[in-house]
């Protein structure tokens, strides 16, 4: 079962995304700020793919995602930004540290972010 950690700080987000990629039958670890998502990563929690906002209590997503990159237990892991920041600033930057993919909340729906989950965890096939 592909796991997934889940850092976003909006408690009714969270909790939507939460049940809607348990009900595609994947493992789904929530964090509700930076600090907590570290400190899941740190305890062995080895996800397949990181969700992650980056308007965040304490450390920024960007703070997050670099911590996360700078680090060889968990430099392997996908993230995926999911946020309000739209600059195309932000969306470089989030880039330019590491992610995979950056969503803009206002612009997808819950539908579309589970399908792009689900789509990344896909096994590729073998070239």
């Amino acid at each position: 079962m592909n796991k997934v950690l889940l850092v976003e700080d909006d408690q009714f987000l969270s909790s939507l995304l939460k049940n809607r990629l348990i009900k595609e039958g994947l493992d789904v670890v929530p964090a509700l700020n930076g600090n907590e998502a570290l400190s899941l990563l740190s305890k062995d929690t080895k996800p397949d793919l990181i969700l992650l906002d980056l308007i965040l209590p304490g450390k920024s997503g960007f703070e997050v995602l670099e911590a996360i990159k700078s680090d060889p237990q968990s430099s392997k892991i996908p993230v995926m930004i999911i946020s309000n920041l739209g600059q195309e600033s932000d969306i470089q930057k989030g880039k330019d540290l590491g992610a995979v993919d950056y969503l803009i909340k206002t612009r997808v729906s819950i539908d579309f972010l589970v399908e792009k989950t689900k789509e990344f965890l896909k096994p590729k096939p073998a070239v």
